[in-house]
């Protein structure tokens, strides 16, 4: 099955460059579809003609923000070596109400390019 995602450019080009393995996101609904082996096709949100392919080659399942952020490698979700160490589940309540989290859950999607 191919799912289809809008992704902001920074971490649209670090799936890119193979930088980013783990798409973070809400395990909504729309999240529960996924299943290991199918696509995701990426859009970038500035330019929607720029698209990446991805496989899905685990599907990793929290509670919440704090527990993925304990268990996963914070450097393959998106961040640097120059902002691991201010990385902090707090970072997704930009994107992903505290209520939303205790209602759905969150997913670390590990990815592949194809």
């Amino acid at each position: 099955m191919k799912h289809f995602m809008s992704l902001n450019p920074a971490p649209f080009y670090m799936i890119k460059s193979g930088e980013k393995t783990i798409e973070l996101r809400l395990n909504d609904e729309k999240r529960r579809r996924i299943n290991v082996s199918d696509e995701i096709e990426f859009l970038n949100t500035d330019d929607e003609n720029e698209k990446i392919l991805v496989r899905v080659l685990r599907l990793h399942r929290f509670k919440s923000f704090d527990e993925l952020y304990g268990a996963l490698p914070l450097l393959k979700c998106g961040y640097s070596k120059n902002d691991i160490a201010t990385a902090s589940p707090e970072d997704m309540t930009v994107y992903y109400s505290r209520e939303q989290q205790t209602k759905y859950g969150v997913l670390g999607i590990e990815i592949e390019l194809i």
